[in-house]
């Protein structure tokens, strides 16, 4: 059986195209650029079919989605999505075109050295969207409420020390704020309009979030993930988007070594040095953890909020929520008491954990016998 593998070096408007024999050591060749349209990609598939009986495409991961991917594989053949940050790199080339780019891509996808990342299916990748929309929502009313307060700042307008911002008391204050020129009060009713149209927005996506969780197929683990503490329904959402199958990791080690949750390491003969964690995989992901490990720090009990959760889950999942409070605020005091940095201590309490939902996503999908 023929078989050829194909790397494609993806862009806006072209891909450029090579060719690996799939003898080791076999030709490798530049098939040339085609234009990114879902016509040009069918007429590359065509032409190719009628040489070679299995296609085997690989292209890195980026801007441009997973929409190739999947007319690839529903056109019946083979495709890989790769990590970039995973593809092996020489120290010595110092040479990047497009051209060299797709030969490398076949040629490590030929000798099994890429890694592929995982494709969420279209209902996946719709809830990674809105929860994506909630985070630049909430981004944006961070950025408008630093403009405010920095341009009251500008003019001497200087909220109750101690007081809490954005509050019923904080409103009030800023409603009774005026300015000699005309053109600064028009400044600051903009930029406070700004940040009460933010706060609508990202209220209005996180009611859709609520609302369109029942309904998504990795719904029941957002339900269950909002049994432990620190998680919520925005939290809880936007961690099972950002990751998606948590059972496709074999142990929770690999899980945390995806969050970037693992300490990084550089050994070289006798000596050895571990230093802060890799940081690497999803960013948000990792975020929503750290934050929820700040919880933590209080001794264990159940909250009102909480009570009202757990009580529609079933005993596995209220028994192992109570287990991971009860481990991690014991863990925290422990890490606290030894002098630990609290970033650290918040950091170590995410990375255990992460090791929790790893055995809920288990514990509620399990593999098949």
């Amino acid at each position: 059986m023929s078989r050829i593998y194909i790397g494609l070096d993806v862009h806006k408007a072209s891909i450029s195209v090579a060719l690996a024999e799939d003898e080791r050591g076999g030709e490798v060749r530049f098939l040339g650029e085609i234009e990114n349209t879902k016509a040009s990609i069918s007429a590359l598939l065509k032409r190719l079919s009628k040489k070679y009986e299995v296609l085997d495409f690989c292209y890195e991961a980026g801007c441009c989605g997973y929409n190739i991917y999947r007319q690839i594989v529903e056109a019946g053949h083979l495709c890989i999505v790769v990590a970039p940050s995973r593809i092996p790199m020489a120290s010595g080339d110092k040479v990047k075109t497009d051209r060299r780019d797709a030969q490398r891509l076949a040629v490590l996808h030929r000798a099994g050295d890429l890694t592929a990342v995982w494709v969420p299916d279209r209902e996946h990748e719709a809830m990674r969207d809105l929860v994506r929309a909630r985070m630049d929502a909430m981004n944006h009313l961070m950025r408008s409420r630093q403009q405010l307060l920095a341009f009251l700042l500008r003019h001497d307008r200087v909220y109750e020390s101690g007081r809490t911002y954005w509050t019923y008391r904080h409103r009030h204050w800023l409603a009774k704020q005026q300015f000699d020129e005309f053109a600064q009060n028009i400044v600051f009713q903009d930029y406070v309009e700004a940040v009460w149209y933010g706060l609508e927005r990202r209220e209005a996506l996180d009611r859709q979030i609520q609302e369109l969780v029942p309904q998504w197929s990795l719904g029941y683990l957002v339900e269950a993930l909002r049994s432990f503490r620190g998680l919520d329904w925005v939290s809880a959402s936007t961690f099972v988007a950002s990751v998606g199958d948590l059972t496709r990791f074999d142990t929770p080690a690999q899980l945390m070594s995806y969050l970037g949750l693992t300490p990084s390491e550089h050994s070289s003969g006798g000596k050895r040095y571990r230093g802060g964690i890799t940081k690497t995989g999803n960013r948000e992901a990792r975020r929503m953890l750290v934050e929820a490990a700040w919880c933590y720090r209080y001794p264990a009990r159940v909250a009102q909020e909480k009570s009202d959760v757990l009580v529609k889950q079933s005993k596995v999942v209220r028994d192992l929520a109570w287990k991971t409070q009860t481990r991690l605020c014991k863990r925290y005091r422990q890490l606290s008491n030894r002098g630990k940095k609290s970033t650290v201590v918040a950091t170590a309490i995410a990375r255990e954990l992460c090791g929790f939902i790893w055995a809920l996503a288990k514990e509620l999908h399990p593999d098949p016998v």
